[in-house]
């Protein structure tokens, strides 16, 4: 039975929480992995095992495939800018960023969605306190990394402009997949990984020759747990979320995902609990709490209760 009203926007916003987890802890599990797996391979690994447990999942649970005009179209494009661009060049720019600027630079995401909404889409209204929360937000994923790391900024400018690429067409990938809501969040989220994996596969054939690595045993168990959670289940709440909180209040996951890594280095890495990154991590807590309006929930959820999602056979 559908929720409603306050309990229906606390269950969203718990979910963008869960997401920004399932999106934050890969940043350990990556480190693992890529002890003995190539970059682009680890990528292409990932996507196409995140695809086939969501195929495997659609086939059991007997959705039927709807197939309206463009949709493949619309899928590649949402494959592209989702993850084969963003992953790529996030990989290309952390060769010579080091890993707290990237993360700040990684983490303006929202502050894209707003410029693009207003100049562009204008399909979100950009309130005060939506704006309030994109700032603050920002401002403790910079007080978590260190305001000493943006004393890099200017340094290594192709690998700076790379990862603000890959978070300006993360920022776009929010905005249109608003396009695939009249299908369900497990179909488009299957759809787009198999599509980006059809652009990964040659990619990393080409570039990484990967049946010539030979990965660990613990670097495969990240790797699966990666596909399975953060990428599988992360992408169906992913698509969920833009449909009912819309693309504002799902791109401030991005300041989540730095937040929930230093958590995690915190709790298995032993590193430091400071003062200034309790402040960081409430101030984050506090934008996301802000850009979540409980207006876009209701404006979406009437349409979600009339039939968007794809009933099962």
């Amino acid at each position: 039975m559908a929720t409603s009203g306050k309990a229906g926007n606390l269950f969203e916003f718990a979910l963008l929480i869960l997401l920004g987890i399932l999106w934050g802890v890969p940043f350990a599990l990556n480190k693992i992995s890529l002890t003995s797996i190539p970059p682009i391979t680890l990528v292409t690994a990932r996507v196409l095992i995140a695809a086939a447990m969501l195929w495997m999942f659609i086939g059991l649970s007997g959705y039927k495939i709807p197939n309206p005009k463009g949709l493949i179209g619309r899928l590649f494009i949402q494959g592209i800018i989702t993850c084969v661009l963003p992953y790529t060049l996030i990989a290309y720019g952390q060769q010579s960023v080091d890993s707290a600027l990237a993360a700040i630079l990684n983490s303006t995401a929202p502050l894209f969605v707003c410029l693009i909404s207003v100049i562009w889409i204008r399909n979100e209204p950009i309130t005060r306190e939506r704006l309030f929360g994109v700032t603050i937000g920002l401002g403790g994923v910079v007080l978590i990394a260190g305001a000493s790391a943006l004393a890099g900024l200017g340094q290594a400018m192709v690998g700076q402009s790379a990862i603000l690429l890959a978070t300006i067409s993360s920022a776009i990938s929010v905005i249109l997949g608003r396009r695939l809501a009249a299908i369900p969040a497990e179909l488009a989220a299957a759809g787009t990984l198999t599509c980006a994996a059809v652009v990964l596969v040659p990619l990393c054939a080409a570039l990484e020759t990967p049946w010539h690595s030979a990965p660990s045993v613990a670097s495969i168990i990240a790797l699966l747990i990666n596909a399975v959670f953060a990428t599988a289940v992360g992408f169906v709440i992913y698509f969920r979320l833009i449909r009912t909180i819309g693309s504002v209040s799902t791109a401030s996951v991005g300041y989540l995902k730095p937040a929930v890594g230093v958590l995690v280095g915190c709790a298995l890495m032993g590193e430091p609990f400071t003062w200034t990154t309790a402040i960081g991590l409430a101030a984050i807590l506090l934008g996301v709490a802000a850009t979540h309006q409980s207006n876009s929930f209701k404006a979406s959820w009437p349409a979600l209760k009339m039939g968007i999602r794809a009933r099962p056979v």
